[in-house]
């Protein structure tokens, strides 16, 4: 039989089992609420990564970068270092170009911000922003500074160029290939069996990257048609149309008749506009098989192009110009094969490339009624090679064959011009 004391140590066992257990559910307890605080900071913590993440993938980070080597004989003019000053063959290196561009695409609205850095400086290349319709996704309206919708080579990577660099009669027309405008863009859903024709149009400063300086709009259209065939054939054609002003600085202005320029001296002709006026026709195709695919281009641009006495370059700045207008009708183009070797990262290029300035005058006689250096039509053979070592390097080398129209009455284009190039690029892409 139990006695008192006995009683009494069983109670207080109890007791502070009663009291263990009260303290182990108190901690357990504990224990349950920091996990459950901990989760959910683990929580918030995730979808605030999350919707970090989301925003980082709005946002896109590229570029590339052109290291170059170039030697030319002594008439010659290269791209990268400075202009020759002996009677002799020279060489340069320098960076062709260093692109970084930053993309910002959410929804409906997409954005690039892109500039230029080379031993020259720094320079702006693209800044635009558009906007697609979320109805019918048919529609894109644009506006900034971006690629000129004109012909194919104009909106051709400078990365992605076979020749390294655009044909003559394009970077006369078209330098910097940017302006500063709006464009719409048209073109069907790619379900839609329309999706291959599409149409650009804009109006622009007409004064490439520079500064607005009239107020005057220059209109460009590009309508064009691309189609896929299967894994093996691909092909592409277009039109495009320029329309625009350049400001005349002076009372004279030029004008081609049968064998020369007439002049206009007028005070009405300052301050007036000349018509600038191109038609360009673009077409290409591609094949593989088995040595490999073949590729072909081919554009042609003709029309009327307001310029100086010592040139037809478009101008490219923002101060109105000062000097006498001529106004030549002018024609140029190429035609380039790229064939990529199967089984192989290398390509070979053969190109042919041409740019009359004046095309109602030839030979010797210009150098009489005012016609001059400027009038002298220019064509180029290039050849070379290109090894994609991988998806980010490319080598790259290529060598013209300049040549020029000659005319005994024009000082110092007797005879053909020492100017053929050889460049070796280094390009890598990131």
């Amino acid at each position: 039989m139990a006695t008192k004391r006995d009683k009494l140590i069983g109670w207080r066992m109890k007791k502070i089992a009663l009291l263990f257990f009260i303290v182990l559910s108190a901690r357990a307890l504990n224990a349950q609420s920091l996990d459950k605080d901990r989760l959910e900071a683990l929580e918030e913590r995730t979808a605030d990564l999350e919707k970090d993440m989301a925003a980082a993938r709005k946002v896109s980070i590229s570029g590339y970068f052109q290291m170059q080597y170039q030697w030319g004989q002594k008439d010659a003019s290269l791209k990268v270092g400075d202009k020759n000053h002996t009677d002799e063959a020279f060489n340069r290196i320098g960076i062709r170009r260093g692109r970084i561009k930053i993309a910002y695409r959410e929804k409906i609205v997409s954005g690039e911000f892109e500039v230029n850095m080379t031993e020259k400086g720094l320079s702006l290349t693209d800044a635009y922003i558009v906007l697609k319709d979320p109805w019918v996704n048919s529609l894109q309206l644009g506006g900034g500074v971006f690629n000129r919708p004109f012909g194919f080579e104009v909106a051709y990577s400078s990365s992605s160029l076979e020749s390294l660099e655009r044909s003559m009669v394009v970077q006369t027309l078209f330098p910097e290939e940017r302006d500063l405008g709006g464009m719409v863009v048209l073109q069907a859903p790619a379900e839609s069996p329309w999706s291959i024709v599409k149409l650009e149009a804009g109006l622009f400063a007409g004064n490439g990257i520079k500064l607005e300086t009239d107020n005057k709009r220059d209109f460009i259209g590009h309508l064009s048609v691309a189609k896929e065939c299967g894994r093996h054939f691909s092909f592409g054609a277009g039109v495009s149309y320029y329309y625009g002003y350049v400001y005349q600085g002076t009372t004279k202005v030029y004008t081609m008749a049968d064998d020369g320029f007439v002049l206009s001296d007028r005070e009405a002709n300052r301050g007036a506009f000349a018509m600038r006026r191109y038609v360009g026709f673009d077409a290409r195709m591609s094949v593989k098989s088995a040595i490999g695919r073949s590729s072909l281009y081919a554009e042609y641009i003709f029309g009327r192009q307001p310029g100086t006495e010592s040139g037809s370059m478009s101008p490219n700045s923002s101060k109105l110009p000062d000097s006498d207008t001529y106004l030549r009708d002018f024609g140029g183009g190429y035609v380039m094969f790229v064939h990529d070797i199967a089984d192989t990262p290398v390509s070979v290029v053969l190109k042919y490339d041409w740019y009359d300035p004046n095309t109602r005058i030839a030979g010797n006689a210009i150098g009489a009624n005012h016609t001059g250096k400027a009038d002298i039509a220019m064509d180029r053979w290039g050849f070379g090679a290109l090894w994609q070592i991988n998806k980010r390097v490319r080598v790259a080398a290529y060598y013209e064959l300049n040549r020029n129209e000659t005319s005994a009455n024009l000082d110092g284009m007797a005879r053909d011009l020492k100017d053929n190039v050889f460049t070796f690029r280094l390009q890598y892409k990131f």
